[in-house]
């Protein structure tokens, strides 16, 4: 059994957010076939608090996490696009936190989206949304995601925000005395362990393949899924979208 399941920035809302590969992924994990103690949700579930943009895939894969919520601990790390945290708390049912910390195998494990490193979204708000409207664009146009990987992983500015949020994530584990820290924001999955402190991706839902990191005795792992899904599964019950209804949208 893992000490954690971790994943990170799904999107709901967004064109790009690959709901089948992850709706399967919770139900198996639901089920048994991936066991775990906890789930921790690493920043931006949402694309935006803009309920009105979920689909239905996406409601199912909030039931998915309230299911889940009633058999193992799961943790929501605040992201840059979740919004406000006491409403993603009570849509999801689950506790929120800025940060957290889990000890397993000996090591403290520190969860942090990663977006307090990331300077440029704060300075050039428009120039990170035009970034983001050709990445989204690239992906639609091209299903294999291969186009946007590519252009995003080739760009100096995206690197050197990379670079950044590791650096200053990485000093800030090292100063709460953590052996290693996992974040999310930049899609783009990574393990490093070459220093003292060793640092890891999550990647994210948005791209083929999807990634998540697990935890089991202090060593985290990253992987990846890509499993096909029948359309059968995409039913979410009318009680929650009731639910989620009574929760005031902050466009």
């Amino acid at each position: 059994m893992f000490d954690a399941l971790v994943i990170s920035d799904i999107h709901l809302g967004s064109d790009n957010c690959q709901a089948r590969f992850l709706t399967h992924f919770l139900a198996s994990v639901r089920r048994g076939f991936v066991p775990t103690k906890r789930l921790i949700l690493n920043g931006d579930v949402f694309d935006s608090i803009d309920f009105r943009r979920l689909k239905k895939h996406h409601w199912k894969i909030l039931s998915e996490i309230r299911k889940l919520s009633d058999d193992i601990e799961v943790i929501w790390i605040n992201g840059n696009h979740d919004g406000p945290a006491e409403i993603v708390s009570h849509l999801l049912g689950v506790e929120c936190a800025d940060e957290f910390v889990v000890e397993s195998g000996g090591r403290k494990v520190l969860f942090m989206h990663g977006h307090r490193f990331d300077e440029f979204i704060s300075r050039y708000p428009i120039c990170t949304w035009l970034a983001d409207s050709i990445y989204n664009a690239l992906q639609k146009i091209d299903k294999s995601h291969t186009f946007a990987k590519f252009a995003k992983r080739n760009s100096k500015t995206f690197l050197r925000s990379t670079q950044k949020i590791e650096a200053g994530a990485l000093k800030y584990a090292a100063k709460l005395g953590c052996d290693a820290v996992c974040c999310g924001h930049t899609h783009h999955p990574v393990v490093n362990t070459a220093g003292p402190v060793h640092y890891f991706n999550s990647g994210c839902w948005t791209e083929k393949p999807c990634h998540y990191l697990t935890l089991r005795d202090g060593v985290v792992e990253l992987a990846s899924y890509s499993e096909e899904v029948p359309d059968e599964v995409f039913n979410p019950p009318a009680s929650l979208i009731e639910t989620v209804a009574e929760v005031p949208s902050v466009a």
